[in-house]
């Protein structure tokens, strides 16, 4: 399991900083926080187990002058959705649920209808593909029905409880019969409240349970203890990153969205499976690790390798761009050629709307987390292909030597 305090790992880095991957990340990196696109973050790389890059740059609070250290507290917003999806693995494992249970077997009145008002099986294998028939309202151009019935999408201020959201939920129709077709959506916000049955424990409890605490994610959690470590919130600006109203913003994420920053200020807000979790790089690194390398201590091998694993047939995550699949908690790259990437097929990545993202590449034995504070920069666009294309481009360049 990675170790962040391996001191093997500085030998390791040695091998790629002359001229290659280091430099290479650090030009991109210097760039784009000094010209004020990224306000802040953390970035670690490992290959083949072995930390071979590691930078904190830029600013957590741009305005207070609190630099990003290796302590700094992101909003982990939909890198949460993995986590989440570790812990039904993990529960499936011990036999508390099976992904073919139907959504309704576990939560009796959650039972939307389609459009034609017929009330279909969701299974928690639609939920964890995101095959369910559920979305997200910033997929839609206008008019969205989630805004209207006032659903929080695990970014607003979470005043509302998790049954009244579900409930409000159930009551919309579904975009289409389940497994019929693919919609990034909440479907892991109802997987956490099926988790927090198929536990008999609050979703918070059940995550530490089963995830961060066995390995050792001791700044990852639902709620931030203390907020002089969490970086704050920026979004793209015409000139750079502006800073984000704390009690609500808009995302400028396809038509936009809302989000309340100053959630993370209140310990009594509904826990998103989809989007509800705070933490470090090193701690998401942590995970990442140990489901590359099997699971260890969290899953067996088979369930870790799912999450990664294309399970969606001749459906794609078109979120992603082309070439792009998806497993049981994961995108998952099926033709490069198409996706236009340097990335080896297999591999498989998500991201956050607060401005975060992540890959592993199987075939190159490589994990890489970025976290910024910056929406929706750091999260996709110019600023991860930059960093991607300059990773590739130094690891190829160091090999060929």
């Amino acid at each position: 399991m990675y170790n962040a305090h391996d001191t093997t790992a500085q030998a390791v880095a040695m091998a790629y900083d002359n001229d290659t991957v280091s430099a290479r990340l650090d030009a991109v990196i210097d760039r784009w926080t000094g010209s004020d696109r990224i306000a802040g973050l953390a970035m670690h790389v490992t290959r083949q187990g072995r930390l071979v890059y590691r930078r904190e740059a830029g600013l957590a609070d741009r305005e207070r002058g609190r630099t990003v250290t290796g302590e700094t507290v992101f909003r982990l917003a939909s890198l949460t959705k993995t986590i989440v999806a570790a812990t039904a693995l993990a529960l499936a494992e011990a036999g508390r649920l099976s992904l073919a249970d139907a959504v309704s077997d576990w939560l009796p009145d959650f039972r939307p209808t389609t459009a034609t008002g017929l009330r279909p099986r969701i299974s928690l294998h639609h939920l964890m593909t995101h095959t369910s028939g559920l979305g997200y309202d910033f997929l839609d151009d206008g008019g969205s029905p989630y805004a209207a019935a006032g659903i929080d999408q695990g970014l607003g201020d979470g005043s509302i409880s998790l049954e009244e959201n579900l409930a409000r939920l159930s009551a919309l129709p579904l975009f289409f019969a389940p497994g019929t077709q693919w919609r990034y959506s909440m479907s892991i916000d109802v997987l956490g409240a099926v988790i927090e049955r198929a536990a008999d424990m609050p979703l918070p409890d059940a995550v530490a349970r089963y995830v961060t605490r066995p390995l050792g994610m001791t700044d990852t959690s639902f709620a931030v203890p203390d907020a002089t470590r969490l970086a704050a919130a920026y979004k793209d600006g015409p000139h750079g990153a502006l800073r984000m109203s704390e009690q609500g913003d808009s995302v400028p994420l396809g038509g936009g969205f809302g989000a309340v920053p100053a959630r993370a200020a209140n310990a009594s807000a509904w826990p998103s499976g989809g989007a509800g979790m705070y933490g470090t790089a090193t701690d998401y690194l942590r995970f990442l690790e140990a489901v590359r390398t099997g699971g260890g201590p969290i899953l067996g091998r088979r369930a870790a390798a799912s999450i990664g694993r294309h399970a969606i047939d001749n459906l794609r995550a078109w979120t992603e761009g082309p070439g792009w699949g998806f497993g049981l908690g994961a995108a998952v790259l099926l033709d490069p050629a198409a996706a236009d990437t340097p990335q080896s097929a297999g591999t498989w990545q998500w991201g956050g709307v607060y401005g975060n993202h992540w890959f592993v590449d199987p075939g190159q034995e490589l994990t890489v987390v970025v976290l910024t504070n910056t929406s929706v920069a750091g999260m996709s666009g110019a600023f991860p292909e930059e960093l991607c294309k300059a990773l590739y481009a130094g690891i190829h360049s160091a090999a060929g030597r």
